[in-house]
């Protein structure tokens, strides 16, 4: 597959959560158990500031997880999504943040793209720079390889989407109403930007619809085809903080929150700083997203307590 298609995309595999997190059985365990011993991710991170006591899964503490999207060069990431999951109230928030973000990078004293973050300091410099841009902890990483969006939709046998927006992309046409997607058809779904009148902000809601779509198949062990297609590529291109003893308490305590998504956007406006593109948020917007994130996450009552 040409490369240059799969830059610029929305690639997250929740198909990690969504096989091995609501996997049940020995046969899953098994599976499980040799996944995540290949796809641990080497950060060691010290828990959030933002986070004033450890997250208790057996409690169902509502989580935060950060997906990264990274190019196959691993220099930047091109997609950031961060939800929100609440198994108390039975939902998950997401925001896409827009790759061109200008914000405070950790740890660099120094504002620039937020998709740089990443050629800073790896994982640990993005994974910060997000909880200081949102203000609100990331508990758990999905740092995924690019390369594998086509493979996943194809192993989980497609993707359906309500497609809202008449148009044609790479010689596919996409017509309006409910569409069935090979993992082809959903890599130009979710890439397409410039016959959108939203533009990015429209791609960010094809991406996160095509996620939507990639959870609830997941999440439906009989309708995965390739399943052991599935665990390969997610051994291959998945790397994660998630340990094997705190899977099943997610697969136990924070499964129906898929049922209940609701998406977030970050308002701003484009601006041009040394002849280079930024994408500016509107600081009182975000302050708004940032406390209900911090309320899907049951902190703003923590915060009062301690006030």
């Amino acid at each position: 597959m040409n490369t240059v298609k799969i830059k610029r995309v929305f690639l997250i595999i929740f198909t990690l959560a969504a096989v091995i997190i609501l996997g049940i059985g020995n046969y899953f365990l098994h599976m499980t158990s040799a996944t995540l011993a290949n796809i641990n991710d080497d950060v060691d991170w010290e828990q959030s500031d933002k986070r004033p006591a450890a997250v208790d899964l057996k409690a169902g503490d509502p989580i935060s997880v950060l997906l990264m999207g990274v190019d196959d060069g691993g220099g930047r990431t091109d997609s950031l999504i961060l939800l929100t999951v609440n198994p108390r109230v039975e939902s998950i928030n997401m925001i896409s943040i827009p790759r061109d973000t200008l914000t405070n990078i950790a740890g660099k004293g120094e504002k620039d793209k937020i998709n740089h973050a990443y050629s800073f300091g790896g994982s640990e410099t993005t994974i910060r720079t997000v909880e200081n841009l949102l203000d609100v902890p990331v508990d758990y990483v999905l740092k995924v390889n690019m390369e594998s969006f086509t493979n996943v939709v194809d192993a989980l046998g497609g993707v359906e989407v309500e497609n809202d927006l008449d148009f044609t992309f790479r010689d596919h046409h996409y017509p309006e109403g409910t569409l069935q997607l090979n993992g082809e058809e959903a890599l130009g779904y979710a890439r397409m930007r410039h016959k959108d009148p939203r533009g990015d902000f429209g791609r960010q809601e094809r991406q996160q619809q095509v996620l939507e779509a990639v959870i609830e198949k997941g999440a439906s062990l009989s309708s995965i085809t390739k399943i052991d297609d599935v665990f390969e590529i997610v051994e291959k291109n998945v790397k994660t903080n998630i340990q094997f003893s705190e899977v099943w308490d997610m697969q136990s305590n924070y499964k129906n929150a898929r049922h209940h998504i609701k998406q977030l956007a970050i308002e701003g406006k484009e601006t041009e700083i040394d002849k280079t593109y930024y994408f500016k948020p509107n600081e009182d917007k975000l302050t708004s997203i940032s406390q209900e994130l911090q309320e899907h996450l049951n902190l703003s009552k923590v915060k009062e307590d301690e006030n």
